[in-house]
């Protein structure tokens, strides 16, 4: 089912992009994007809304707020009160620079924090082989 219309947080009819503050309405899970393209496999159509920064090498899951801060994951820094990520506009699916790797499309646009860490823990080591 897709968002009839655009969560609180994001400015639907926005062409900027935005820098929202996190741990509000969602935590963001910052990883490389070497990292986070094998966790992207694992978790196929089971991960949320991502984004991407194209120019920076880096993505971002969202996962509900509060959830993760006490990870301690090599190459993952996650973004809760007191930080602040940029947010492209609804309708940027798609470089050069930033934009939804995963768009808004879904009921909710969170990650399931205990898949996303399983997913990243097991990407960390394939990576390491």
């Amino acid at each position: 089912m897709t968002v009839s219309r655009a969560p609180r947080w994001m400015c639907s009819y926005s062409p900027e992009v935005r820098t929202v503050p996190a741990g509000r309405w969602w935590n963001a899970v910052r990883v490389p994007v070497s990292l986070g393209t094998l966790a992207l496999e694992a978790l196929g159509d089971e991960s949320g809304a991502i984004i991407k920064d194209g120019y920076g090498g880096i993505m971002y899951w969202l996962v509900p707020p509060g959830d993760a801060s006490a990870w301690r994951l090599p190459d993952v820094q996650v973004l809760g009160r007191g930080s602040h990520v940029a947010v492209p506009p609804l309708r940027r699916t798609a470089g050069p620079g930033l934009y939804w790797r995963v768009p808004l499309t879904h009921d909710t646009y969170w990650t399931n924090t205990a898949r996303l860490r399983t997913a990243l823990t097991d990407a960390a080591a394939a990576a390491a082989l």
